[in-house]
């Protein structure tokens, strides 16, 4: 299952506190089935796999989740204030 680091928990956490309509992220694989999209979210998709973690929630459509079983989800802000995305194999 994938893990977030403490970096992605802050920023999931100040997005859902500073935008109400925005309960989590959303993980999604793209039709193509190689790349992945990342997304604010109001609810989880039936078919999602919820992670729950310290305080932050991350929905994870099915497909992806097989993509990103093992691995860490880090992120963060660079000066100009875009949101940064990274994995990386669980240890």
């Amino acid at each position: 299952m994938l893990t977030l680091t403490e970096n992605v928990t802050e920023i999931v956490k100040q997005l859902t506190d500073e935008v109400p309509e925005i309960s989590a992220l959303r993980i999604a694989a793209e039709p193509d089935g190689q790349a992945l999209s990342v997304s604010p979210a109001d609810q989880a998709a039936p078919t999602d796999q919820v992670i729950e973690q310290d305080g932050a929630t991350v929905y994870v459509d099915g497909a992806a989740a097989e993509m990103l079983d093992q691995m860490v989800l880090d992120g963060g802000v660079d000066e100009d204030g875009n949101i940064q995305f990274a994995l990386g194999q669980q240890a």
